[in-house]
């Protein structure tokens, strides 16, 4: 592995208003020294788009107090003369795209955004790297590339050929596409396979934001699979522990025995490594809901829930194998559902009950 410095240097992160991406900008704020740091979203309506400028706003507090030099593009990654110009300007040397239309459910309804954002999206990222010195591409993956494989926990070693979802199959390209790009261009490439990621300020389409909402609209939440669903939940701050110790080691470059690179290419899971019930996760959100008053102590909740069958698309169990992970960087997730859920939950009062 090739250690990658990242204090004094130029670092770019796609998808910078979003969930993953405005908590990792932060973290970088707080531990590294002298950089220059360029987020781009496009700030689609994909979902409420104040939470992105909320998020935005708390980036700018932030860089206020410590004096980095942030710099946000709004943008998309779609268009290549962006990616170009803020490589022409900026010369990145540690690039993270977490930039990507997120959702299997959308996916089916919606495809192009996909093939916009995750395939032309992340090529146009490929490219840029390909002509620029970068010395690590970290990139997110998601654990829907499993698909419905049978074998658990999952593993970077199965095979991953059978998506059930046009996002799975968008996900898995990225990785092909960035093996072509390590193997042809050289260059060092990472990516990150993430597990049903939860937290405070998180995406409102996932299910614990969604059901949070409903239940204080006194509507009822469906829970699919009728409840039989496992999910390894991974709480943000650990996802973003793992990508900032990821970007500061690179797949070392190499050249093979017959003269040629051997592709400086990893892939890794980020998840809990111990999968929750979904009826389990939402009894504890619910409990955390009235401790943190969004919900009244007497809320009925048997009343305001209903067990559906699967939805397409869907898999009834995540699983992570995170072994590789703690044998490279030593480094495991280990934040409680309760705790995770609670920081949710208290976020969740102070922002929309405020």
């Amino acid at each position: 592995m090739q250690k990658v410095d990242l204090n004094g240097k130029t670092i770019l992160v796609t998808g910078a208003a979003g969930f993953i991406g405005s908590n990792l900008v932060k973290r970088l704020f707080q531990e590294v020294n002298d950089a220059t740091i360029i987020g781009i979203d496009n700030m689609n309506d994909y979902y409420d788009v104040s939470l992105k400028e909320w998020r935005l706003e708390q980036l700018k507090l932030e860089s206020g107090k410590l004096k980095v030099d942030w710099q946000f593009v709004k943008g998309d990654i779609a268009s290549k003369k962006t990616i170009d110009d803020i490589f022409e300007q900026y010369k990145p040397a540690v690039v993270v795209n977490l930039a990507a239309q997120a959702g299997v459910r959308y996916s089916i309804t919606n495809p192009d955004a996909y093939i916009q954002s995750n395939l032309i999206g992340f090529y146009n990222i490929l490219e840029a790297c390909r002509n620029n010195p970068v010395e690590h591409l970290v990139y997110a993956s998601s654990s829907s590339v499993y698909g419905s494989n049978k074998k658990i926990p999952y593993s970077t070693d199965d095979k991953v050929d059978n998506p059930v979802s046009l996002y799975a199959a968008t996900k898995k390209s990225n990785e092909l596409m960035a093996h072509a790009y390590s193997k042809l261009y050289n260059i060092p490439s990472t990516g990150l396979r993430f597990f049903t990621v939860y937290g405070p300020a998180g995406r409102p389409d996932m299910a614990y934001f969604g059901f949070t909402n409903k239940l204080v609209k006194g509507d009822t939440i469906q829970i699919f699979n009728f409840g039989n669903c496992k999910r390894d939940f991974t709480y943000v701050d650990d996802i973003v522990e793992g990508v900032v110790r990821i970007m500061q080691g690179a797949p070392e470059k190499k050249t093979g025995e017959d003269g040629l690179p051997v592709p400086p290419y990893a892939v890794y899971n980020i998840g809990n490594n111990q999968p929750e019930n979904l009826l389990t996760f939402v009894d504890i959100l619910q409990q955390e809901l009235i401790r943190a008053k969004v919900l009244p102590e007497d809320y009925d909740f048997e009343a305001h829930k209903k067990l559906v069958p699967m939805q397409p698309g869907d898999v009834p169990v995540t699983y992570a194998d995170t072994s590789a992970l703690e044998r490279d960087y030593g480094y495991k997730p280990s934040t409680s559902l309760r705790d995770g859920l609670r920081a949710f939950a208290e976020w969740y009062a102070g922002f929309y009950q405020k």
